[in-house]
C-alpha cells in the first residue's frame, strides 16, 4: 500500500525565475514574478517518487489580510490536464526520482503584491497533508498582452519599465533643462517599501479585503499610489512645500533621487518626507510604478494652467507699474508643471482611451475627496472629452486653459488682453534609450491657433458647462468697471491684441546667459508699426517667482519714455546688478521682468513679461578608469563656487543606482569667491549595464548646483 506523500523542501527557483521574468535586479534570492506568465518550482519529496493517477497536487495562493476565493485574493487550483474553476494554471514540467518540477502562472488580472503559496497533498490511502511552500511577490506584466498594462514595443518597455534613472525637465519655455534623477526602482528594500504604501493607503485602512482584490487594476493602483506619495489625506510620502523656508527639512531642490526618499519615509514609521514639489512628487510616483511594473514616464509642461474655478480662463492681475498681483482666486500659471503618464488600458472608458494616462501626485485639487488626479486619458483631453473620468477637466485646463491679464488701478480692473496660447508649451519627456528631450505636445492638443484646437476648447467648455447648475460657471467673474461688450468674445477667434490697436510692439531680449552671480543684461525692443509717430511711456518692474507662480514684492523698478518715428525700431537698454537681485532671489531662482506699456494718444495698455531662470555651472563628474562590476573604481567630482562671495555650510552629494549603495555625503565646509574644487570618491559597481551617477552641491547660498554622468558597467569575468 502506498504511503502518503511528503514534501521534504521545495526549490522557489528564485534566481532562474527571476531572470524570466525581468526582476532580477531587484533580488535573486526571492521569488519575484509576473502575472500572465509562467514560473517553475520544484518539489523534494522524503519518502518516495510522485505517482500521478495516485497523488494529487493541489495548490493554494493566497494575498492580503483576509483571503477570499469569491474575491479572487485566495485562489484554489490542482496539478492536472483539465482546466479548474480557477484561472490560476498548474502543469507538469517533469518528474524525478523523488520530485517534481511543476509551472505555475497567474492569471494576467491577478492582484499584485506578496502572496503566500501552499500545497495541499491527497493521496488515495493517506492523510490530506498542507505544507506552506514558501512566499512570492506578483507584479503587472507589460510584456503579456492579456495584461492591462501590455506595451508592445519593448524598447518603450525598457525605458519605461527598467530604466532606473532618467531627467526631469526644468527650467523655463525659453531655457528648458534637464535635471537628472535616479529612479532607482530595482534598488534593496524598494519593491517591500512601495507595497507597504498600498498597506498604507486609506482605502486598505478602511477596507483591506476590498482594497486587495482591487489590486488587479492598474486604474485602481494609480489612483492609490498617486494619493499616497502626496501626504495631504494620509501617512503619504512627501510633504509639499511651495514657500522660502526649508529649514526643518530638505528643500526640494535639493534631492536627486526617490531610493533615498522612499528609505527614509519607511526608516521614519512612515512619516512623511519634507519637503517635494511637483517634480518630486512626479519622480517618486515613477519609482513606485515602474517598480510595480506599470509603464510610467514623467512629464513637464512649461507655462502649466492651474485653473481653480474650472472655466478654462486663468486670470492675472498687474498694476500699472507692470508688477503681477497675488491673485486672490489662486488662478496661477506655473512656469513648468511636472506629472506623470502611466500606460493602461481603459475598460472603464468607452473604446480608444487606452494608453497614456495622466496621473499627477502633486496635491492641488481634490478628487473624489481625495487629493490625487486622474488616471486622465491623454487622448481624451486632446479631443476635449472632460466629463471622461478621472479629472480630465482639470488636466485640460493644465495644457490649454487660455490666459485673462488685467490692469488694477484705482479700485477698477480693466482687461488688458485674453491669450489663447500661453498655457501648455513644450510639454517635454525623456527620449526612449537617449538623452535627448521629446516633445509630445501635439499628443495633448492640436496645434496653437488651428481651428480644431479653438473647436475642442469649445467642446470642453460645453461639456463643463453642462455639468453644472445653470448661471455657476462664473459669468460674474467680469469686473464690474468693465462694459459689458467689452468682456466676452467669441472663443473661436482669439481677442485682438493691445498692440495691434495701438500699433506698436514690446518685447524683452536677453544680452547674455543670465548666469547666477553676474548682473542680469537685457533690452527692451519696442517696433512701431504704423505711420504716425508714437509717445510711448513703459514702466519696467522686476520681481521674483516662486515655482508655483506666486509673485515676491519687485526689488527692481524704472521708467522709460521712448518716442518712435514711423516705423522706428529702438533698444532701451536694462541691467539689474547681482547685489541688487541676489538677496531678493527665491530657491527656484525665477526673476519676472514686466513693462506696461502706455501711448499719449491712445487709452489701451501693452503688457509683455518675460520669465528668467538664473543658471548655475554644472557639476564636472571623471570616471577615473575601467568600470566593472565587483572591482574597485574611483569618481573624481569637480565643482566650484559660482560667486563672487564666499559660501558657507557646503555638503556635496554623490548617487547611482547599481554604483553606490547608499547616498554618498561629503562635508565640504567653505568655498571662497568663485574657487574650485574636486574630490575623489572610490566606490564597488554592482550592477552591470548602462548606469548614471548624479550629483548635488548646496551651501547657505545655493542648493542645487547639479551634475551627471552616464557609465556603462562590464561585467566582467
Amino acid at each position: 500500500m502506498a504511503e502518503g506523500l511528503e514534501v521534504a523542501l521545495t526549490d522557489l527557483q528564485n534566481s532562474w525565475n527571476n531572470v524570466r521574468h525581468r526582476t532580477e535586479e531587484i533580488s535573486s534570492s526571492r521569488l519575484l514574478v509576473r502575472r500572465g506568465q509562467a514560473f517553475n518550482i520544484t518539489l523534494f519529496f522524503r519518502n518516495r517518487a510522485f505517482q500521478p493517477g495516485l497523488d494529487n497536487i493541489i495548490f493554494v495562493t493566497e494575498t492580503g489580510p483576509l483571503p477570499d476565493l469569491p474575491k479572487g485574493t485566495r485562489a484554489v487550483f490542482s496539478l492536472a490536464s483539465h482546466r479548474g474553476p480557477s484561472p490560476w494554471i498548474a502543469s507538469l514540467q517533469a518528474i524525478g526520482a523523488s520530485s517534481l518540477e511543476v509551472s505555475l502562472c497567474a492569471p494576467p488580472v491577478a492582484a499584485v503584491g506578496r502572496y503566500l503559496l501552499k500545497v495541499h497533498i491527497k493521496s488515495l490511502q493517506g492523510p490530506v497533508t498542507a505544507y506552506q511552500l514558501g512566499e512570492f511577490i506578483l507584479l503587472f506584466n507589460p510584456w503579456c498582452p492579456e495584461d492591462a498594462v501590455y506595451l508592445e514595443s519593448e524598447p518603450q518597455r525598457q525605458e519605461y519599465v527598467m530604466n532606473d534613472y532618467g531627467f526631469i525637465y526644468q527650467g523655463n519655455k525659453n531655457w528648458i533643462r534637464p535635471c537628472p534623477w535616479n529612479y532607482g526602482q530595482f534598488e534593496e528594500n524598494i519593491i517591500d517599501i512601495c507595497l507597504e504604501l498600498l498597506d498604507k493607503s486609506l482605502n486598505f485602512q478602511i477596507d483591506p479585503a476590498t482594497d486587495c482584490a482591487l489590486r488587479g487594476s492598474p486604474v485602481y493602483i494609480s489612483r492609490v499610489v498617486c494619493a499616497m506619495i502626496n501626504s495631504n489625506d494620509d501617512s503619504g510620502v512627501l510633504n509639499g512645500n511651495w514657500g522660502e523656508n526649508y529649514s526643518d527639512g530638505t528643500s526640494p531642490t535639493e534631492w536627486m533621487g526617490s531610493v533615498a526618499i522612499l528609505k527614509q519615509w519607511h526608516a521614519a514609521g512612515c512619516q512623511p518626507v519634507r519637503y517635494g514639489q511637483c517634480w518630486v512628487f512626479a519622480a517618486v510616483m515613477c519609482t513606485v510604478m515602474r517598480c510595480l511594473g506599470i509603464p510610467t514616464r514623467v512629464i513637464t509642461n512649461f507655462d502649466s494652467g492651474h485653473d481653480t474655478d474650472g472655466n478654462l480662463i486663468i486670470d492675472e492681475y498687474y498694476d500699472n507699474t507692470g508688477r503681477i498681483l497675488e491673485n486672490k482666486k489662486k488662478d496661477t500659471v506655473w512656469n513648468f508643471h511636472v506629472w506623470n503618464e502611466c500606460w493602461m488600458a481603459r475598460n472603464d472608458l468607452p473604446p480608444g482611451f487606452g494608453g497614456w494616462q495622466v496621473l499627477d501626485a502633486t496635491p492641488q485639487e481634490t478628487s473624489n475627496g481625495l487629493y490625487c488626479c486622474g488616471p486622465a486619458s491623454v487622448r481624451a483631453i486632446k479631443e476635449g472629452e472632460v466629463d471622461l473620468n478621472y479629472d480630465t477637466a482639470f488636466a485640460f485646463s493644465m495644457v490649454n486653459a487660455d490666459c485673462m491679464a488685467w490692469l488694477v488701478f484705482g479700485g477698477k480692473e480693466q482687461k488688458l488682453h485674453q491669450d489663447t496660447n500661453t498655457v501648455g508649451n513644450f510639454i517635454s519627456t525623456k527620449s526612449i534609450q537617449s538623452d535627448e528631450r521629446d516633445d509630445i505636445t501635439e499628443d495633448y492638443k492640436y496645434a496653437e491657433g488651428s481651428l480644431q484646437e479653438r473647436q475642442v476648447f469649445l467642446k470642453a467648455l460645453e461639456k463643463l458647462k453642462a455639468g453644472r447648475s445653470p448661471g455657476s460657471l462664473r459669468a460674474e467673474s467680469r469686473p464690474r468697471s468693465v462694459p459689458l461688450s467689452d468682456s466676452p468674445r467669441s472663443l473661436a477667434t482669439p481677442s485682438l491684441q493691445p498692440s495691434n490697436v495701438v500699433q506698436v510692439s514690446l518685447k524683452f531680449q536677453l544680452l547674455d546667459s543670465p548666469d547666477m552671480g553676474q548682473d542680469i543684461r537685457f533690452v527692451l525692443l519696442a517696433l512701431n508699426m504704423s505711420t504716425q509717430f508714437k509717445d510711448l511711456k513703459v514702466n519696467l518692474s522686476a520681481q521674483s517667482l516662486l515655482h508655483d507662480g506666486s509673485p515676491l514684492l519687485p526689488f527692481w523698478q524704472d521708467t522709460a519714455f521712448i518716442t518712435l518715428s514711423p516705423e522706428e525700431a529702438k533698444t532701451y537698454p536694462c541691467k539689474i546688478p547681482y547685489s541688487q537681485y541676489s538677496q531678493y532671489l527665491s530657491t527656484d531662482k525665477l526673476i519676472r521682468i514686466s513693462a506696461l506699456g502706455e501711448e499719449k494718444s491712445s487709452p489701451e495698455k501693452i503688457l509683455v513679461n518675460k520669465i528668467i531662470t538664473l543658471a548655475y555651472p554644472s557639476i564636472v563628474i571623471n570616471v577615473l578608469g575601467a568600470a566593472i562590476v565587483n572591482q574597485p573604481l574611483s569618481i573624481q567630482v569637480v565643482f566650484s563656487n559660482p560667486l563672487s562671495e564666499q559660501v558657507e555650510d557646503c555638503v556635496l552629494t554623490v548617487e547611482g543606482s547599481g554604483l553606490f549603495r547608499r547616498q554618498q555625503r561629503v562635508l565640504i565646509g567653505v568655498l571662497k569667491p568663485h574657487h574650485k574644487a574636486s574630490l575623489t570618491l572610490q566606490t564597488i559597481p554592482f550592477k552591470s549595464g548602462q548606469r548614471q551617477i548624479q550629483a548635488n552641491l548646496r551651501s547657505n547660498k545655493f542648493k542645487d548646483i547639479k551634475g551627471y554622468r552616464n557609465i556603462y558597467i562590464d561585467f566582467g569575468l
